[in-house]
């Protein structure tokens, strides 16, 4: 199934033009990780952690917006990406309870800091991350990819900005919320992460 095929599925067939103008942003040139195939691999994993969700749609429609905005020149692409969900879904027949949790979920990921009973903000979260929890292949291609996106930065300021983000994420407690993502992907994760950490500063 096409990801516009499965907007439909999720939203209903009165939304396709949603579905069809998010798949036009995620396949934007410019993006090199935040892509087509980031967003399948986030919904994929949403679908795998939908039961520890309590409102596994609102999930799935907050990981819909959750990078529709992504300009690596700007640091409120999460605020926009909430703003243009706000504004995209009140012309549908969503419940206004339910907007208002997409938007705040999609706000969540610029923290990836969700509450201990913020169920449906950890499964966003952990979908989000996982690729921090990939084999070091898919790793490796990933932090080049995010290297691509910021070509624009100068290589030493890069490698302390990209720096100062991994030792953020390690300070971290846990870097996975759900259960089945932390025995997962929690232990790779950090091996990850302390690697490229070291590379960056070889």
């Amino acid at each position: 199934m096409d990801l516009v095929e499965r907007w439909v599925a999720l939203a209903g067939p009165h939304t396709r033009h949603i579905g069809a103008e998010l798949d036009a942003r995620y396949g934007e040139p410019h993006r090199r990780y935040h892509t087509r195939a980031h967003l399948a691999a986030v919904l994929d994993l949403v679908d795998e952690l939908a039961g520890h969700a309590a409102d596994p749609d609102a999930v799935r429609l907050a990981a819909w917006f959750h990078d529709a905005v992504y300009d690596p020149e700007r640091a409120d692409n999460e605020d926009r990406s909430a703003r243009l969900a706000a504004r995209m879904l009140a012309d549908t027949d969503l419940a206004p309870g339910t907007l208002d949790r997409v938007v705040r979920l999609v706000e969540l990921t610029a923290t990836h800091a969700p509450d201990g009973g913020d169920r449906d903000g950890q499964v966003l979260c952990d979908a989000d991350l996982a690729i921090l929890g990939a084999d070091p292949e898919r790793y490796a291609a990933y932090a080049a990819s995010v290297r691509e996106e910021y070509a624009f930065v100068p290589e030493d300021l890069y490698r302390a900005g990209r720096a100062q983000i991994l030792t953020g994420l390690l300070a971290l407690p846990a870097l996975f919320h759900t259960p089945p993502a932390r025995e997962r992907f929690e232990d790779r994760a950090r091996l990850n992460v302390r690697t490229e950490l070291m590379l960056l500063n070889a």
